[in-house]
């Protein structure tokens, strides 16, 4: 219900999420005052996902032809990375 974003995706994407598919989306924006390289709240996580995602040989790169097919190389590392964290935590 919840939907971290980037202050790229702020004006239409929020009203378009909640009027479809009734999710809050938050802007995760950068101060004006800071300078340089700052550590915004939550944006690791998207960024850890798409690191774990890339070491998936088929995601690295636009190798598919079709959309359907990346989605589905895309699901299939996100599946792989969740198989291996949930046998870690059971461990």
């Amino acid at each position: 219900t919840l939907v971290w974003a980037d202050g790229g995706y702020a004006g239409q994407l929020v009203k378009t999420a909640r009027k479809y598919w009734s999710l809050t989306v938050h802007i995760v924006k950068r101060s004006d005052a800071t300078q340089g390289f700052v550590v915004l709240p939550r944006r690791w996580v998207v960024e850890r996902t798409f690191s774990h995602l890339s070491n998936a040989r088929r995601t690295v790169r636009d190798y598919e032809r079709s959309e359907e097919t990346h989605e589905a190389m895309v699901r299939w590392a996100a599946i792989r990375l969740m198989t291996r964290t949930a046998a870690q935590q059971t461990t």
